[in-house]
């Protein structure tokens, strides 16, 4: 969710998270990466891939870009089978951020998906029984779009005369 939330509007401008290379280079170190220029770029295509097709906009191409040469190998241990990840140095936490990403989806289809604010760029994980939460957040967007349709309405109902 971080990587998916790294680009939120503030105060109706968009800010990237992820614009300066040391911030991106920290949170990669601590998600087990390396920093470094190739590996930023990777995940910032993964990152903006995932937020497209999240946001159910065409991504299928930088996807399979990033995720060319990537493999899951399976290797016995004492407790089993352990799956492993293959993958170039400068793309490998990319590939785990798109394989998390899959993971969730595929757990819990339709639950992970962009607010319903149109000025928010955000994403939720819905983990309501009724899988029916629309904003990332019911303070902000939620609280926002409720007084605004108010606002609206009260404007167009006419008053006493």
């Amino acid at each position: 969710m971080q990587a998916l939330n790294s680009t939120p509007v503030v105060d109706g401008t968009r800010q990237d998270l992820w614009r300066a290379d040391q911030e991106l280079d920290r949170w990669a170190r601590e998600h087990g990466g390396l920093g470094g220029d190739e590996e930023r770029q990777w995940l910032r295509t993964a990152r903006d891939a995932l937020q497209a097709v999240a946001s159910a906009t065409a991504a299928e191409t930088r996807l399979s870009e990033l995720l060319a040469g990537v493999h899951k190998v399976p290797q016995p241990s004492a407790s089993g089978i352990e799956w492993h990840l293959e993958a170039p140095t400068e793309r490998r936490l990319a590939a785990e951020l798109v394989l998390a990403w899959a993971d969730v989806s595929e757990r819990m289809p339709g639950r992970l998906r962009p607010c319903e604010n149109p000025e928010c760029r955000l994403f939720l994980l819905d983990r309501s029984r009724a899988n029916t939460a629309r904003w990332c957040s019911m303070k902000t967007c939620g609280n926002r779009l409720k007084a605004r349709r108010h606002q609206a309405r009260t404007r167009e109902t006419p008053g006493p005369e």
